[in-house]
């Protein structure tokens, strides 16, 4: 089978960038690309700047969101032109929000993996519950900077940036195309902010909501069932 995209002919196979959400790389992704990767398409998942597992290059000066938006651009604008499908997890939903703003003419499809949908002047930071925002000023204590490692992560986590949690994110709101969306929800899971934000969109005909209800890290939970929502996009939101 084969798509055309602005005039030009190509294989079905979906390139798929993942961005990973707070305190994780892009090994979060691992088992999800290992079955995407079977089924022929591309994944390029991202380690977002100063979560490198070696640490930051420069601990006295945290990366920002625009930081990370400006990353995993460069990352779409050094591609080949094939369809890009955008997924982020929680955090990454921030960044990929930012990147579609600025290279919507480069994606057809923004996935939002149980993570905040963002408009113009939010942040994580105003997006999220109480119990988060508790937990970043908690995690941030030690030099207001970073944010601690929660107990029960993967032992590759590393502390996050705080700027990035804290930081409005600038969106012009008049993308230059239309891009397919794609809402995957985890369900119900103590303390989640995305509950009212799944059923809004669920009614929302820009959307389609999918739910593995298996939690908040559904890459880590359920790498099969993710996998299997995203090799069933639509390959072209034209």
């Amino acid at each position: 089978m084969k798509i055309r995209r602005n005039d030009v002919t190509y294989d079905d196979a979906v390139k798929f960038v993942m961005v990973p959400g707070g305190w994780q790389g892009g090994w979060v992704f691992d088992s999800v690309a290992a079955e995407l990767h079977r089924e022929g398409h591309h994944v390029e998942a991202v380690t977002l700047a100063g979560l490198e597992s070696g640490g930051p290059v420069d601990a006295d000066r945290p990366p920002n969101l625009d930081t990370h938006i400006d990353q995993v651009a460069e990352t779409i604008e050094r591609g080949d032109g094939t369809p890009v499908a955008l997924c982020g997890h929680s955090y990454g939903g921030m960044v990929i929000a930012g990147v579609a703003d600025r290279l919507s003419d480069r994606i057809d499809h923004l996935v939002f993996i149980d993570a905040y949908v963002p408009d113009d002047g939010d942040s994580c930071w105003s997006l999220t519950s109480d119990g988060f925002r508790e937990l970043f000023i908690a995690g941030a204590r030690a030099d207001g900077r970073w944010v601690a490692v929660p107990e029960g992560l993967d032992p590759r986590a590393r502390p996050h940036p705080l700027a990035s949690f804290v930081q409005s994110i600038k969106l012009s709101g008049s993308p230059s195309r239309s891009l397919g969306r794609t809402f995957i929800s985890g369900g119900a899971w103590p303390g989640s902010p995305f509950m009212t934000l799944t059923e809004r969109l669920r009614i929302d005909p820009g959307w389609r909501v999918h739910e593995i209800p298996v939690g908040h890290n559904i890459a880590r939970r359920d790498p099969h069932g993710l996998a299997a929502v995203l090799g069933a996009l639509p390959p072209d939101s034209t």
